[in-house]
């Protein structure tokens, strides 16, 4: 169903000819970066984490990883996962599956920089067969995002 509701969404913008369906799984960043065929770092990860009041995604490069200290600091708050029952209930989606795109409009979207150092990466679209193409400015436009932000450890300006 959440495939259902991303495809939707990128055809009403004209776009729904840019996903890419594979016959591999795509649900982790190192069988996304297989399939596809790219190094890892260029698959766009979801991040879903705990907020005092709910929820919130972050999306950053398939090698980076969220930085506690960093988090700690722009946030206020530990990062913490959800399990994957509250990723179902809260966002509607599978864990492997969590993408930005066609989601509540309560949930906060950030992007982190880890992305930037990119021409294009590889979010995931509500299946774990199915991918979209999107610039770093697509991503934080269709992701309907917040906030560039700076939470993540474990990638390099200068290594892709």
């Amino acid at each position: 169903m959440s495939f259902e509701k991303v495809r939707s969404y990128f055809e009403k913008l004209n776009m729904g000819d840019r996903i890419k369906n594979f016959d591999s799984s795509c649900a982790t960043v190192e069988q996304a970066a297989e399939t596809i065929g790219v190094v890892p770092s260029r698959i766009a990860k979801t991040l879903s984490l705990r907020k005092n009041d709910g929820c919130m995604l972050i999306v950053m490069a398939g090698d980076a990883g969220i930085d506690n200290k960093k988090f700690r600091h722009f946030f206020g708050l530990k990062a913490r996962m959800l399990t994957a029952d509250e990723v179902m209930e809260q966002i509607d989606q599978q864990v492997g599956d969590v993408c930005p795109f066609a989601i509540k409009e309560d949930i906060p979207v950030y992007i982190d920089i880890s992305v930037k150092r990119f021409d294009s990466l590889f979010p995931a679209c509500g299946s774990p067969t199915k991918v979209i193409e999107l610039s770093p400015d697509e991503l934080f436009t269709y992701g309907h995002a917040i906030a560039w932000i700076d939470v993540c450890k474990g990638w390099d300006l200068y290594h892709q």
